[in-house]
């Protein structure tokens, strides 16, 4: 018979995505579940975005679109960029996908040959390790503990830049699965070494952008230093800031080269973004952004919510985050100890155990590069997060 490729040796599916659906048939088993596990935003865009969408389905032409991204949504993008401070980028210098995800292993496809190295801060998102394995890079895992607020110093990039001579940085701010921000004075100071390692393409996968608490401002390393725009690539989506993560829309801006380069994959993958959602899309940049302002002081209370359980916990170390929509705790007090009977020796056995006991879903940190930790994704409804916390701290009290 025969045999797959091998890179399908390589190619895992997604842990988050694995404790989610564990949580869903436990929850059709009849069993109480509250999940903290995926991260979607659990909102849903306005009401312009609908009747975009109405509209572009009335009027379909059924053609082929642009493989870079219609004008329209080129330019809706350019001008949210603006909001961020991010200026000078033209339509040559964007391209579209499906999706952050997709515009990310388009990325890779485009500047990571067999063997190259690519860096990034762990704790990550899985899916950067899962991309890289699969295009048979070299990944590196710079750790950042949560002594050190998940963040990596400067003194680390530089080592790491040195050291490894990577091809590619990737760097997410605020960080999945962390919820961490980078304040200024931080980007400042990586940005610094950076511009002394002129060989190593820069990702900037910020697609909480705009998800920023406590009145931070969202920075970019090219505000700081404009010689890295020649090398930096920043990537955006739909999905998180307008509760629209089914709809798969991404989005990159970068050196003309680069985005020529994600549009002739586009060309082999996937043509265009269809002709409707490029409408919900425009709709969702330029429309009235009440929606998403209001959510974002949601999640802020809510990340206020989590925090105080979590430093009620006596043991567990949790940097506080101020951004996106996670927290990250260092829950390693609980190795070595059980869980009526149940012997806790690590972060799977702790989220198996607390979802066998309490019902209550999280993901490892061992899936995001950090074993030490667990991730809560605070977008329930609202009704269920004070529940949830609750069986969190029961769980914890009953560790012997």
């Amino acid at each position: 018979m025969p045999q797959l490729a091998r890179r399908m040796s390589r190619a895992k599916p997604s842990a988050i995505m694995a404790v989610a659906e564990k949580a869903k048939r436990l929850k059709a088993e009849g069993r109480d579940i509250i999940s903290f596990s995926i991260g979607v935003p659990n909102f849903l865009p306005g009401e312009h975005v609908y009747a975009a969408a109405r509209e572009a389905l009335e009027k379909d032409s059924g053609q082929y679109g642009s493989n870079r991204g219609t004008d329209a949504l080129l330019d809706a993008f350019i001008a949210h960029m603006g909001t961020l401070g991010l200026t000078g980028y033209g339509r040559t210098n964007c391209a579209t996908g499906i999706g952050a995800k997709h515009i990310l292993y388009n990325l890779a496809e485009a500047l990571l040959d067999e063997g190259d190295v690519i860096a990034f801060p762990a704790p990550f998102w899985t899916t950067y390790l899962d991309i890289a394995d699969i295009v048979n890079a070299k990944a590196v895992e710079l750790p950042c503990p949560a002594s050190q607020d998940y963040k990596l110093t400067p003194a680390q990039l530089d080592a790491a830049l040195t050291t490894h001579k990577p091809k590619v940085l990737l760097f997410n701010n605020p960080s999945n699965p962390t919820g961490m921000v980078y304040t200024r004075d931080e980007i400042v100071a990586l940005a610094d070494v950076l511009v002394k390692h002129p060989e190593t393409w820069i990702i900037a996968d910020d697609i909480y952008n705009k998800m920023l608490f406590d009145g931070l401002e969202y920075v970019n390393v090219v505000q700081i230093r404009p010689e890295l725009r020649e090398r930096t690539i920043f990537v955006d989506s739909l999905s998180k800031t307008y509760g629209m993560p089914g709809w798969r829309v991404g989005f990159m801006a970068g050196p003309e080269s680069v985005a020529k380069a994600v549009t002739t994959l586009n060309s082999n993958h996937i043509t265009n973004i269809p002709e409707i959602v490029t409408a919900a899309a425009v709709a969702a940049l330029t429309g009235p952004q009440d929606v998403p302002t209001q959510k974002c002081a949601e999640f802020q209370a809510k990340r206020d919510e989590v925090m105080a359980a979590m430093n009620a916990i006596p043991g567990v170390v949790c940097p506080r985050p101020q951004g996106a929509f996670y927290v990250f705790p260092d829950i390693s007090c609980a190795f070595g100890k059980s869980h009526n009977g149940v012997k806790i020796e690590n972060d799977v056995d702790f989220c198996n155990a607390l979802l066998e006991a309490k019902g209550v879903a999280c993901v490892p940190g061992s899936a995001f590069g950090e074993p030490r930790a667990l991730r809560i994704s605070y977008t329930c409804p609202t009704p269920q997060l004070a529940p949830g916390l609750k069986r969190i701290q029961e769980f914890f009290a009953e560790l012997a």
